[in-house]
C-alpha cells in the first residue's frame, strides 16, 4: 500500500481569519487538482490548501 503524502505549512482559518501552521493530507479531486486538507489547531475547523495540479 503507497504512503499517504502530507504536507506541512501555512493554511488560512476563515473563522479565526489567521494564517496557521498545520499538518495534512494531500488529496486529488475530480479535476486533478492537489489538495491539503487539516484542522485548524486554535478552532478545530477544516482547512484547505490548494496545492496545483498532480
Amino acid at each position: 500500500m503507497a504512503e499517504t503524502e502530507t504536507y506541512s505549512g501555512e493554511f488560512y482559518c476563515v473563522k479565526c481569519k489567521e494564517k496557521r501552521e498545520a499538518t495534512g493530507d494531500v488529496h486529488v479531486n475530480d479535476k486533478g487538482t492537489r489538495m491539503a486538507k487539516a484542522k485548524c489547531p486554535v478552532c478545530g475547523t477544516n482547512l484547505n490548501r490548494i496545492l496545483g495540479k498532480a
